[in-house]
């Protein structure tokens, strides 16, 4: 089986490792290295398929749950994909990675236990007090590929139903983030039915998160995901928060990208940063 996160390795000794040369690039990467490693002492490898911002995001939002976010505890939450699908015929069109071809109205149980299961995973493990446990109870999960697989389209379900409320709360007057109407000003995805179509079926089959949709991500969880960009070092760019006025109560995860299209995550605060 593949590793989906792999084992703890000094943040620096990975960096000279992978930025060995004297090129522009490589002396960008290694500062950014350099200044991550102020605040983080490792680095944890994130296996790299067309979930890795999904993996690296839910991974460390578990590693450090204390408590079950208050959407998950909703009572309506496995109602869900029913209530959307009364709404929204074209949902039918969603598309499983487990089941490429079965449509939405057989799979609407699905993602209910997909839902079911995401909520479970993270009542569990966020119940688990002591750390070094914890970090095996992740470990653990990321290691049963179904399972992660299915947390992964209860994830992107999720951020379907953000967008339909986002799109919807736009469209009745009502305020809403900037980055909605940068997601809805694509050609690709001026409304959530085309988001579905040509972005969301396609997440961990044919390509990963765009930026704006790390922000619908980020609204989706209620987290603030706050990412190095390595290759903007030394640009006001290199710390990216998604979304970029979070709000205070939001926990917040931090992520490592090299290029905005694979994610790797940071562990391990050091001291000093934690006074």
């Amino acid at each position: 089986y593949k590793l989906s996160v792999s084992p703890e390795m000094d943040i620096m000794e990975y960096c000279r490792k992978e930025w060995r040369g004297n090129t522009p690039v490589a002396k960008r990467m290694r500062k950014g290295y350099e200044a991550v490693a102020q605040k983080f002492a490792s680095i944890r490898r994130i296996r790299g398929d067309n979930y890795c911002a999904f993996r690296a995001t839910l991974f460390q939002a578990l590693s450090q749950a204390t408590q079950l976010p208050s959407w998950l505890q909703k009572e309506d939450l496995t109602m869900l994909p029913e209530n959307l699908l009364n709404k929204y015929d074209w949902i039918k069109q969603w598309q499983l990675k487990q089941k490429p071809g079965k449509k939405m109205g057989e799979i609407s149980d699905e993602i209910k236990e997909y839902l079911i299961l995401l909520r479970e995973k993270w009542k569990n493990i966020s119940e688990i007090k002591d750390p070094i446990e914890k970090q095996e109870a992740c470990d653990k999960l990321f290691k049963n590929e179904e399972e992660e697989y299915s947390l992964y389209e209860a994830l992107k379900f999720l951020m379907l139903n953000t967008a339909i409320e986002l799109y919807n709360d736009d469209k009745n007057g009502r305020r809403v983030p900037v980055f909605s109407w940068l997601l809805f000003a694509r050609d690709t995805s001026s409304n959530p039915c085309q988001l579905m179509h040509n972005h969301l079926n396609h997440i961990g089959h044919t390509g990963g998160l765009e930026q704006v949709e790390m922000f619908l991500l980020a609204y989706a969880l209620q987290y603030t995901i706050q990412v190095y960009r390595l290759y903007k070092y030394s640009t006001d760019e290199f710390i990216t928060l998604y979304p970029n006025d979070p709000e205070e109560d939001w926990p917040v995860v931090t992520l490592i990208t090299e290029d905005d299209r694979h994610y790797n995550i940071p562990v391990r605060m050091c001291q000093e940063t934690m006074l």
